[in-house]
């Protein structure tokens, strides 16, 4: 995959070699399968291009566009003027209202101009902005037929919610006498992406909504010292309903006011530069909430400003609406929410959730993608949604460099990650969504002894070459109410009666605690080019997530990460949170997400053992229920005296320390498995060991 990664990110750019036609076509060097699709291919290609001329001729460049919040929206002139921008053109009639007019209907007028901008601008008063900081505001408009609406500005940046008065949000001027001033430059671009997902709201034990201050206090360290070098921030876009875990999105410029202030925001996300940790933002571009009060939604008065027109225009599993991705207003709004978010509080990058959504018509509603390359092309394809997305790759690549952009697709669609000017759509990282399925499936239906380890390691290998995966055991889809995390399917009551060192260790606390580890090493090792695990399930979280709402009678019980079972060195709980530090920060000194791809040179059915080698380790895996092996013969490529660097079975992580970590492993020059060397290892039932080379060890090398 050389030829991926010498080219440039960008549509504006010819491939790294002279013999790829620079026509979008260049991925089919990567994968010929991809020949009889050329069309589709240069189609695409040829649209996000023709987009860039086009912003080029109109709007100053792809650059400047993406900063439409310098033009719509709140804007403060050097004199301390106030401007304020915005598109409904189905509107007849505009006005500015708020605390500063005493909410007068007919006060401050705005002006339409021929692409249905409305304008106003409001004076200084006494050289000071005549809008009050953290005052309310609304727009107020007359559609045709004469009926007037009012709404929250679309490019708001600060949304309030008072529930003891009502759930609709309430727009704020938000202009505070003093600005944010970083301390910290973001960190390098990790060469291996650890990534803890979070939720700042429900990031303690305490039954309520967390903050950004608590966060930044309490969970930043945590994360830390667990060795995560990314953390993934769900939830920021302004939601009304909180129980939609921030993906029914109103305000797309607002950070979510339920957890503090944007300073305190740009707060954790300094602090966690400070401490080298990367900020990605869960952000939503793939349909937005059906407020009309407090969203997008039926802005103007019309069903298609920012979404396309009537069914088209509805997603009806999410009950929410689509954005058109053709029109070019939609595409400043969207491009010019990421420049907001990078530059405004210094993310740096995404992960683009619904991405199937976004891809196909049918939007993955009802559709099984069997991996034929035929449902990648077509009439399903949403075509303008996949050039929405090249530029959106376009921008982040080629303003921030050491972005990261992360596609949530289940389709497989090939090209997701390779380079746009190889024809790719241009992300870095995609999710390996088939892994934890496979997980909960088969604690669902199988017993231990059915476990297929070729099975195991076909579905965590098999992923497109060359185009980098983030995999998980198990993700916030799997905590969601309905569900439940990896732990309690193993353990399930138990969790309740066994999990203090004061009582027994029974055989269902002792096999949970097991395939816990030995789940989340062979997912990090085998799975991927990146690593992700939502919070709290690094030490087994218990139970499920549940938001406040009317069917659980707004209870946070569920709604909440209960860090003191992990904190109370008297609960179990404790030894998965320490081997799941161990297994990061060991990643960390061999670097095996960045290195290629594993060999795998075991795959036996009978001892359900798994052997493979990566960045120069040896991982071996005993998923069997009962049975040990003593001098178990394994293959290994590179010659040498080998150590344990990782242990399920070690005391200090709840096991049995059947291997002493002193043990030294010696290879013999005879082939086994289609490896050039072998050596012996004692594996123990339920259990993996990694070993390195002896001079590896200790700073050695």
């Amino acid at each position: 995959m050389a030829l991926n990664e010498a080219s440039d990110n960008s549509v504006l750019r010819d491939p790294a070699s002279s013999k790829v036609t620079p026509d979008g076509t260049g991925i089919v060097e990567l994968d010929p399968w991809l020949s009889p699709f050329k069309d589709g291919l240069r189609s695409r290609y040829a649209k996000a291009q023709q987009w860039i001329k086009t912003l080029d001729e109109t709007e100053g460049g792809l650059e400047k566009f993406s900063r439409g919040f310098e033009k719509f929206g709140f804007n403060i002139l050097p004199n301390n003027d106030i401007t304020y921008r915005e598109w409904a053109p189905n509107a007849i009639q505009a006005n500015l209202i708020g605390d500063f007019n005493g909410w007068n209907r007919d006060a401050t007028s705005m002006t339409k101009d021929n692409f249905g901008v409305w304008e106003v601008n409001i004076p200084a008063q006494n050289r000071q902005p005549a809008i009050a900081h953290d005052s309310k505001i609304k727009i107020s408009m007359v559609i045709p037929g004469g009926e007037r609406i009012e709404r929250i500005p679309t490019w708001i940046t600060r949304v309030t919610q008072d529930l003891s008065i009502s759930p609709v949000y309430e727009g704020r001027f938000w202009n505070p006498p003093h600005k944010y001033v970083f301390k910290n430059q973001r960190p390098p671009k990790p060469a291996s992406v650890r990534i803890y997902e979070a939720h700042v709201g429900i990031s303690s034990p305490e039954l309520k909504v967390a903050t950004y201050k608590e966060f930044t206090q309490n969970m930043l360290p945590r994360i830390h010292s667990l060795g995560y070098n990314v953390i993934q921030l769900m939830a920021i876009m302004e939601h009304a309903y909180y129980a939609s875990f921030g993906y029914q999105v109103n305000s797309f410029f607002a950070a979510s006011s339920r957890y503090g202030t944007p300073d305190d925001l740009k707060e954790l996300i300094d602090t966690a530069h400070g401490m080298g940790i990367t900020i990605l933002l869960d952000i939503v571009h793939s349909h937005a909430s059906k407020n009309t009060l407090d969203g997008l939604n039926m802005f103007d008065g019309s069903d298609h400003l920012y979404f396309h027109g009537g069914a088209k225009g509805r997603h009806e599993l999410w009950d929410s609406r689509l954005f058109n991705y053709g029109n070019h207003e939609v595409l400043r709004f969207l491009l010019s929410n990421l420049r907001f978010w990078m530059d405004e509080y210094q993310f740096d990058g995404f992960r683009f959730d619904g991405v199937t959504s976004m891809l196909y018509t049918h939007h993955g509603i009802g559709t099984g993608f069997s991996g034929g390359y035929h449902e990648y092309f077509g009439p399903a394809v949403d075509e303008e949604g996949v050039v929405y997305l090249m530029l959106a790759n376009e921008l982040l690549h080629t303003l921030y460099p050491d972005s990261i952009t992360i596609a949530e697709d289940v389709s497989g669609m090939p090209g997701l990650c390779v380079v746009l000017s190889l024809g790719g759509v241009g992300f870095d990282y995609r999710l390996a969504m088939a892994i934890p399925d496979m997980y909960i499936k088969w604690l669902k239906e199988k017993t231990d002894d059915q476990w297929d380890m070729g099975n195991l390691t076909f579905t965590l290998t098999n992923r497109r070459h060359g185009e980098k995966t983030i995999a998980y055991a198990e993700s916030h889809d799997q905590a969601l109410v309905g569900d439940k995390s990896l732990l309690f399917w193993l353990c399930d009551k138990e969790l309740y009666t066994n999990m203090s060192i004061l009582t027994e260790l029974t055989p269902v606390i002792e096999r949970g605690l097991s395939l816990h580890k030995m789940i989340r090493l062979i997912t990090h090792s085998l799975g991927g080019e990146g690593y992700l695990n939502f919070e709290g399930n690094e030490f087994g979280h218990p139970e499920w997530l549940d938001f406040p709402r009317e069917g659980n009678s707004n209870s946070f019980w569920y709604a909440r990460r209960q860090f003191n079972l992990v904190d109370d060195k008297l609960l179990r709980y404790h030894f998965l949170n320490d081997f799941d530090k161990a297994m990061q920060w060991t990643e960390e000194k061999y670097g095996w997400l960045h290195a290629p791809q594993a060999y795998v040179s075991l795959k036996n059915e009978v001892d359900k053992v798994v052997v493979f080698e990566r960045a120069g380790l040896l991982w071996i895996f005993n998923f069997h229920p009962s049975k040990s092996f003593a001098d178990y013969r394994i293959g290994v490529e590179q010659a040498g005296t080998y150590r344990i660097v990782l242990d399920t079975d070690d005391i200090e992580f709840g096991g049995f320390g059947r291997n002493a970590k002193e043990t030294r492993f010696f290879t013999t020059d005879f082939a086994w498995n289609g490896r050039k060397n072998h050596t012996h290892v004692y594996v123990p039932t339920r259990t993996a060991i990694v070993l390195a080379l002896e001079s590896t060890i200790d700073g050695k090398a």
